[in-house]
């Protein structure tokens, strides 16, 4: 190397400026190329010219806390005991503990790092470093989140970001305050509030995208614990995927073992064990190479929590769970701790050991821990009761779960959260509704049925969008024309494709920032829907799934029944096959051999679901009207064409209070009188004459048809009128059903619009395509454009559950309604406009 002549001065001003660019690169989330930095910055340092010893020691603390987190443990903290070993003032020392303390959080040493950020604060705010001050404020929330000490760590980052706003002009600073916010969200996924932390997440990440893209792959792993903790798994495993990806590159190799590990804690909660299992694995391996003995064993616990939900022997989880939890009491990590503690206790339940279990469950729940952990207390509380035969506890503790679950949930104004969360109470509601069958009582079972169904519809619905998502939406229409048009001319539209779905998650990331309503929830009284039921002569039919049999709570104002059913797979499979045989005759022209074959597996389908759902439960219905409860796949069935209900009234409600509510509110004109809107859509041969046909039985109607249906001028209507007819192609987005849509002259009509109407008809028929179908979650919580239309307040829809013959549609129309405006109410109108067509599986849903 040639010899370098400039003065110690230059070399010591250059060795700053690297020591500057090695600090900046690395909190950008570019440690590779910090390390290069700094490292060149102690080689000009390392000469036989007298150097600045203080320059010298920082160099050498920042480079040996890159090391760590580089995987390079033990040389990173040799150069950090080269650093102390120099004389320096009091504030460099606070600099040096600080770096320490980082170094030793991601070696998992949680309670030596806490010492050293309590030596640290002090020095810094007496030297008046404000940099160094705020990122050791920074650091240490991390260590009281970590333990589950929440307020301490809130207390911290706020004085972190407010040092960080007072010294924004001072480098690194807005990096420190968009970190500051990054863990004010964390802290507050284990408060609960999960639409506050998801903010905190969106204004971390502008920053970030400015000052910091490295960090944007951490703190998306950090909104996937958040949408875990809402119940989303399969959202949360979206956004980690995005993350995993860009870590390779990124060489963070702690922040990369913790996306692994949320990744399988998604796999678990989507019940996938073996992903669960395998990103576990992977979590643990990489934690183990770095030396993170801690985090290691955080890894561990998930892996243990997959080996229970498979089930299999009970007694070596509940002993590893046992061990686990006092590793983890040691390592200060008190709310995982406690989740493996409770893990134990449950598998004890499990190996038939209640002994061991109510000793493991005799501590008090940590003050402010998280809910999950506070929902698995109540479940292992009901779980011990009811292997001891205590159904009366059994049941007081899975009503105290799911009382906490309804008050988590009302903290959030997007139906999606308030639909997904319904999944951490899952086992709660099974175990209730499990010893409510138990008692024998209908009245019992009712009132289970109605805590585990369907919650949702019980939230007042929240309206508005910000201009941003205002903007996001209006892109996406654009972008559904021309992919329509790609179609219609069998060209490519995958760039098209691929913003539709990026709108599509930036949309649902925004509605999840949006606050509940705290209300209390109305709930229908068993004394309340009986009495509704005699007015009406009808009869309630509340389908339950236990393990792989249906059962079914049948109510009318005389007499209640609990009756088992058929089996679950069988049903599950008739099920499948029949909607399957439906759309493949749907308005096709088949070889006459074909069709015979699909007609006839169509009736033996039907009659499978006869046979197994609704024949064993003939004496109790009468002649009465029905009210079908459904619960999971039975969401979809297309009960008119079931032997035994073909002629009758069938009315499909979420829950008895949302029928109860439905039922009694005030009921639209549907005289002749009524002022009714048909509107038909493009692309469907017979819908201008459906709608026309339609408007005619009507004197005050109105036609939308053509270039006049737009998405304008239907949205516009349907805030206007009671009664309101579409005759339009329905998409039904299994991935996404937010965006289930219908077809109009100017591009479609989402779910998502609905919700966001002020008001909607009180009667909607969606006569095309499969528009009836949804998307049912844990808690029989739907979503779909018909289940918009019921949160929004219709209170009867009809729309199909499987694909439908716009041809033949039309007569049936035609028929239902003008049975409407003789006065018949929906569900005998579309009983008897159908009875006739084997093929038409409409249903009418609400009321």
């Amino acid at each position: 190397m040639a010899p370098d002549h400039r003065s110690p001065k230059d070399i010591g001003e250059h060795a700053r400026e690297l020591h500057r660019k090695g600090i900046d690169a690395t909190n950008s989330g570019h440690p590779v190329r910090g390390a290069r930095l700094l490292r060149a910055a102690l080689r000009l340092l390392d000469r036989p010219a007298p150097a600045d010893g203080t320059l010298v020691a920082r160099v050498l603390s920042t480079l040996g806390g890159v090391e760590v987190v580089l995987g390079n443990s033990d040389h990173g903290f040799e150069l950090l005991d080269a650093a102390e070993e120099m004389p320096l003032a009091p504030g460099d020392r606070g600099a040096l503990r600080q770096q320490r303390g980082l170094a030793l959080i991601l070696v998992g040493r949680m309670t030596d790092a806490l010492a050293c950020f309590d030596e640290a604060i002090p020095l810094l705010r007496r030297s008046g470093e404000p940099v160094a001050l705020a990122r050791a404020l920074l650091n240490r929330a991390l260590l009281h989140q970590t333990a589950g000490r929440v307020r301490l760590a809130l207390a911290d980052l706020d004085a972190c970001a407010e040092i960080a706003r007072a010294h924004g002009a001072v480098d690194g600073l807005p990096r420190t305050l968009a970190k500051a916010l990054q863990g004010r969200g964390q802290a507050k996924v284990l408060t609960g509030d999960i639409p506050g932390a998801l903010r905190d997440f969106s204004a971390a990440a502008e920053v970030y995208a400015e000052h910091g893209e490295g960090m944007l792959a951490p703190l998306a792993v950090d909104k996937g614990r958040a949408l875990l903790a809402a119940g989303l798994p399969s959202e949360a495993a979206a956004e980690l995927d995005l993350a995993l990806a860009r870590f390779p590159r990124l060489r963070m190799d702690q922040e990369h073992a913790e996306a692994e590990l949320t990744r399988a804690r998604a796999a678990l909660a989507a019940g996938d064990l073996a992903g669960a299992r395998r990103w576990a694995g992977r979590a643990r391996r990489r934690f183990r190479r770095r030396g993170n003995d801690t985090w290691a064993e955080v890894a561990a616990l998930t892996l243990l929590r997959a080996d229970f939900t498979a089930g299999g022997r009970m007694k070596p989880v509940a002993v590893d769970a046992a061990e686990l939890a006092t590793r983890l009491t040691r390592l200060g990590l008190r709310n995982d701790a406690e989740t493996a503690k409770l893990l134990a206790a449950r598998a004890n339940i499990a190996h038939a050991e209640p002994d061991a279990a109510r000793a493991a469950l005799e501590d008090r729940a940590l003050p402010g821990g998280p809910l999950a952990n506070r929902l698995l207390r109540y479940l292992a509380r009901a779980e011990l009761a009811w292997s001891t035969g205590d159904r009366r506890t059994t049941l007081a503790q899975a009503r105290a779960g799911l009382k906490a679950l309804e008050a988590y949930r009302n903290g959030f104004g997007s139906l999606d959260l308030r639909t997904g969360v319904a999944s951490l109470g899952r086992d709660l509601a099974k175990t209730g509704l499990t010893a409510a069958w138990a008692t024998g009582s209908p009245e019992v079972v009712f009132r289970w049925l109605e805590r585990s169904r369907a919650q949702a519809f019980g939230i007042q619905q929240v309206h508005r969008p910000d201009g941003e998502t205002a903007d996001a939406v209006a892109e996406l229409r654009q972008l559904a024309g021309e992919i329509r048009a790609a179609e219609l001319d069998g060209t490519s539209a995958a760039e098209a494709r691929r913003r539709c779905t990026e709108l599509e998650r930036r949309i649902r990331a925004r509605g999840w920032e949006a606050e509940g309503a705290a209300l209390q929830v109305s709930r229908a009284t068993y004394r309340g829907v009986r009495e509704e039921l005699s007015k009406r002569d009808s009869v309630l039919i509340g389908f339950l799934a236990d393990k792989d049999r249906f059962r079914a709570m049948v109510i009318d104002g005389r007499r209640a029944s609990l009756l088992d059913l058929g089996d679950a797979t069988v049903v599950s499979e008739a099920l499948m096959r029949l909607q399957s045989d439906l759309n493949a005759v749907c308005g096709r022209t088949l070889p006459p051999a074909l069709e015979r074959v699909i007609r006839a597996s169509v009736r033996r389908q039907v009659g499978v679901l006869a046979q197994e759902l609704i024949t064993p439960l003939l004496p109790e219905l009468g002649d009465a009207d029905v009210v079908v409860v459904p619960t999971g796949v039975l969401s979809i069935v297309p009960w008119g064409l079931l032997g035994p209900l073909r002629g009758r009234p069938v009315t499909v409600a979420p829950s008895p209070s949302a029928w109860l509510a439905l039922s009694t509110a005030p009921a639209p004109e549907t005289s002749d009188h009524a002022a009714v809107l048909a509107v038909a859509g493009p692309g469907l041969e017979h819908a201008a004459s459906e709608a026309g046909r339609v408007a005619k039985v009507y004197p005050r109607a109105e036609v939308l048809a053509g270039n006049d249906a737009t998405i304008e001028a239907t949205s516009k209507a349907l805030a206007e009128y009671d009664s309101v007819h579409l005759a339009a192609h329905g998409h039904h987005e299994q991935e996404n059903v937010l965006f289930s849509r219908l077809d109009l002259a100017d591009g479609p009509l989402m779910a998502y619009d609905v919700q966001l109407l002020e008001s909607v008809p009180a009667h909607v028929v969606l006569s095309a395509c499969d528009i009836g179908q949804a998307v049912v979650r844990p808690g029989d919580e739907i979503l779909g454009f018909t289940a918009a239309l019921l949160y929004s307040g219709s209170r009867t829809v009809i729309s199909s559950v499987a694909r439908v013959d716009d041809g033949a549609v039309v007569q049936v129309m035609e028929s239902y309604h003008r049975a409407l405006a003789r006065g018949t109410v929906p569900a005998r109108a579309l009983a008897d406009a159908t009875c006739g067509e084997v093929l038409m599986p409409l249903v009418c849903f609400g009321r």
